[in-house]
Parts: structure tokens; sequence; C-alpha cells
């Protein structure tokens, strides 16, 4: 397709652009933000490379919508997670930086205005958006599409089915109401696995007004994933190096019993296993005990914004009775965001890890592209262009 015949999109908390990756090439982005300067630089080294920036850098309050050109076919918004996480605050949607989603819709509803409103609107964030403030955060999201002319729905999709990466993120996709939705592409009922039990209280709690433009979206599963988290780590990795024999037999000794149960039965596996290590605290009869704990199911842990080093997965690989450790790599978190071996990491180690913790990931944003949104969107274009 020619640039002027590709859908548009504006992509809001753009990070190092993984909406953009996942949208693939048949996608034109005609304007980009981002409030940090240094994924900032990861964007414009994978996405600007001619010079021909369409990224904005800087709080999303500083965006005039005269810099957002035409009416785009999707404004995408994957706001910041942390005052919504089970990890954060609780500070939820009142927060400063997941209340950053207001100032987002607050620019679709000057679009509205102008009559330029974007035909779908994706949001992306953590699943405890669904429990946050005892579910009051997601009425308020579902009252915000409801109110401006969106029918919509929601789906809990873990990156686990596309890659071996544990990472559940609630989507919610709001299409405009003069875009005809196709009935096959819509459920009477929820359906699992996208729309999980958590999803299903979550939406038994939004108010009836909003009930009134729900719409559970009905989108195939993806074929088995054949990868596990073994097939993607680098022997001789750059950003990070291999512990010490010493270093490896500390963190074995901050295993419990159980932990180490684990390792003993990845050595008899008869394959090279690859597990994934949190550092935790736990009391244990009254005392704090800091423990590394472990899991060999063939899947990393979720990826999280590094603050602090127990944030940052560590990796036990056992090959028989070899046991070796060290810090995850950068080009492995990308990998596991489904980012491809030429994406540009940012040199600095935690650089790329805030960068690769931060995103989401590629291949679920394909999939919602092409089993959702692409047909949402192919139906209404034919539609106009017959009535023209």
């Amino acid at each position: 397709m020619t640039d002027t015949t590709k859908p548009t999109f504006y992509e809001f908390f753009a990070g190092g652009g993984m909406a953009r990756a996942g949208l693939g090439g048949d996608w034109k982005c005609v304007f980009s933000n981002d409030f940090d300067f240094k994924k900032g630089a990861a964007y414009q080294s994978n996405w600007d490379k001619d010079g021909q920036t369409v990224l904005k850098v800087g709080d999303i309050r500083t965006v005039e919508i005269s810099e957002l050109p035409g009416i785009a076919d999707l404004a995408w918004a994957s706001f910041p997670c942390q005052d919504l996480s089970l990890a954060g605050g609780g500070a939820g949607l009142r927060g400063e930086r997941s209340g950053t989603f207001y100032p987002f819709w607050d620019i679709v509803k000057l679009l509205i205005a102008e009559g330029r409103a974007p035909r779908v609107v994706a949001l992306e964030n953590v699943t405890g958006t669904l429990t946050s403030h005892s579910g009051k955060d997601f009425e308020a999201i579902c009252q915000t599409f409801s109110e401006n002319g969106y029918r919509y729905g929601a789906l809990v999709i873990d990156a686990a089915l596309f890659v071996p990466h544990s990472r559940p993120r609630l989507f919610v996709v709001g299409v405009r109401d003069d875009v005809e939705v196709e009935d096959a592409m819509v459920s009477p009922g929820p359906i699992e696995p996208f729309h999980t039990r958590g999803l299903q209280a979550a939406y038994e709690r939004i108010n009836d007004e909003a009930k009134g433009n729900w719409l559970w979206w009905n989108m195939p599963t993806p074929r088995h994933r054949n990868t596990v988290f073994a097939d993607l780590i680098e022997e001789e990795p750059k950003s990070v190096k291999w512990h010490t024999a010493a270093e490896t037999t500390k963190l074995l000794g901050q295993m419990s019993p159980i932990n180490l149960a684990k390792v003993e039965a990845a050595k008899r596996a008869g394959r090279r296993m690859v597990g994934a290590v949190y550092k935790r605290t736990r009391i244990e009869n009254g005392i704090k005990h800091q423990r590394a704990e472990v899991r060999f199911d063939d899947l990393a842990g979720c990826l999280r914004t590094p603050a602090g080093g127990s944030s940052r997965q560590v990796i036990v690989v056992v090959d028989g009775n070899r046991i070796r450790s060290r810090l995850i790599s950068s080009r492995e978190t990308a990998r596991l965001m489904g980012l491809d071996e030429e994406y540009v990491l940012p040199k600095n180690y935690n650089e790329a890890y805030h960068l690769t913790g931060d995103g989401v990931a590629v291949p679920v944003v394909r999939h919602l592209a092409h089993h959702l949104i692409e047909p949402l969107l192919k139906r209404q274009k034919a539609r106009d262009a017959a009535a023209a």
C-alpha cells in the first residue's frame, strides 16, 4: 500500500514505539508523543531514520491538536501503569502518572469537537486497572468511552500466548459510534481466555449507562506458541556478564528448600532449563530473609521497570549439573517483548530495561490489529467508498 492508502494512527505514551512495531508497515504513524527524552531517542533511532520525525517529546498536556493531522483511524494510548499496578501506591487514575489518562481524553474530546474523532481508540494498561479503587477506576474509563460516542469493550491478553513471557495486560478498544461493527466480531457474552473472570467481575461493577455501549469483542486465539524461554537466551550477551561461581553459589544460598528443589528437578530435565529469578523479602519464623525465588515453567516473569536491583530479573541456566546465573540481558528483554533483532536498543543497560519493561508486547498488538482493529476499519472504508 502507498502512504496515502495506509490507515493512520496517533501513538500516545509511545515509549520505544512498540505499538508501532505491532501495527506494522501497513500502517502510517502521523503523530507520536512521549514525555521521556531517553525513550524518545530510542524511538527516533528506530522509526525516524529519514529525519522526518512525527515524535513530540514532552508532557501530554503540552500537545496541541493542531499538531495532530487529519482524522486518524486509530489513537493508541499505553498510558502509565504505576498508580494502577498492584506494586504501586494505589493512587489509581487520581495519581500523577496514571492520571494522564484524562489529558489524553482531553485531546480526544477536542478532536471530537472539531469533527476529527479517531475511528478507533485503544488503551493498554495493567490488569490491576480492573480492581483499582474497588473497580471505580475501570468504571471511569468505561464511562469516558461511553460518554464520548464510542462503543467499546475490553480484553485481557497475556503475552505468554505469543512469546515465553508472563505478561497479562488489559486492552480497552472503542469504536466510534458511526462505524459499523460486523455481527461476527461481537459475542453475546464473555468468552475466555480474553474475557477473564476478573474482567467479567469488573464489568458487573460498571453502571448501566456504561454497560449500554459495551461490546464483548469476539477475537480468535492464536496458534500454539512453539518457543520457550531457553530459546531466547544469549550465550555471550553484550550488556551483562555471567556471574562468578561464588556469585551463583550465593544466589542458590538465598533459595528456600522449595526453590532449591526446583533447581534439582531442572538438573534432571534432560534439556537446558532457564529459570527466572526475583529476589523478595520473606518473613520466616518472625525473621526477615532475602529470598531468591525461581520459576522453571519455560516462561520469563513479567518484565518490570527497574527501580532498584530487586526488580531486575536474574536468570539461572541449568544444563545437567552445570548451573550458571546472571542478569537477564537487554536483548533478551527485547525478544521477550517480541521486538525483532534489528530493533536498536539504548546502549545503557538500565535504559534498555526501562524501555522494554514499560512497553507493550509487539505480537499482542499485531493480533489485535489483525483480528479486530483492521477488520473494523476495512469494513467502514468499504462502506464510505460505496457511499461516495
